[in-house]
């Protein structure tokens, strides 16, 4: 199945892919086509993490969205996904909110690349903070919601964004946790102005569609890939 692949980075280099461990934190719209191009790229073990059931309002922009998935956890659906891609990749699921009270239950000794597909800040920076001290190779994504223009979506270090609120806050508090770099895909798009954004759960549900998020998640793994194979 690698074929094409070998033809393009060498039978060397598809080798250590597929020695490879690569962590995926969060599977929603971009986590998941990230795990997906991981997968296809010939990573040859993945784990994956969220607590999240698919929604239908995930309908428009998630890989593991269907009308047959809703109400399944994502990461068990994202799981069948990449075995049915891939018969032998090795996946470890965890069906959990990353947090302080959960970080405990992660492997982290045997990660050779982590991603972040957060949404929540709080999470981002404490994967930042756990890669940084434990000298893990991280690719974080920043905001995609209320975005239209995914060829403004590029690779970067923190140091580097502007526009993004997120990267902004990112930037921020990395800087007070000692963190002195961090590898991001952002957008130089200023966010769409919305007429009306609803909440949930005092959190405001940022606008989407189905070409951005799916855009970032592809940046991720290029990134992972490519730094892995030094290419």
């Amino acid at each position: 199945m690698f074929t094409r692949t070998q033809l393009l980075i060498g039978s060397n280099n598809l080798q250590l892919l597929q020695a490879q461990h690569v962590a995926v934190f969060g599977v929603g719209g971009v986590g998941a086509f990230c795990a997906e191009a991981l997968a296809r790229a010939g990573i040859g073990k993945l784990t994956i993490v969220d607590n999240d059931v698919v929604k239908t309002s995930n309908l428009n922009r998630q890989l593991i969205a269907t009308t047959n998935t809703i109400g399944q956890h994502k990461v068990e659906v994202l799981k069948q996904r990449l075995l049915q891609i891939n018969a032998s990749l090795q996946v470890e699921a965890f069906n959990c909110f990353f947090d302080a009270t959960t970080c405990c239950q992660m492997p982290f000794d045997t990660f050779d690349y982590v991603v972040d597909a957060i949404d929540t800040v709080t999470s981002k920076l404490l994967l930042a903070e756990i890669c940084h001290k434990q000298g893990i190779p991280l690719v974080s994504c920043m905001g995609t919601g209320n975005k239209l223009h995914p060829e403004l979506l590029q690779i970067a270090d923190i140091s580097q964004t502007s526009v993004c609120p997120l990267a902004r806050v990112m930037r921020k508090e990395l800087k007070a946790r000692g963190v002195p770099s961090l590898k991001v895909v952002f957008s130089k798009e200023p966010p769409v102005k919305l007429d009306f954004q609803p909440t949930e759960n005092g959190r405001h549900i940022p606008a989407s569609i189905s070409f951005v998020p799916p855009t970032a998640g592809m940046l991720l793994a290029s990134a992972v890939v490519n730094d892995l194979i030094k290419m």
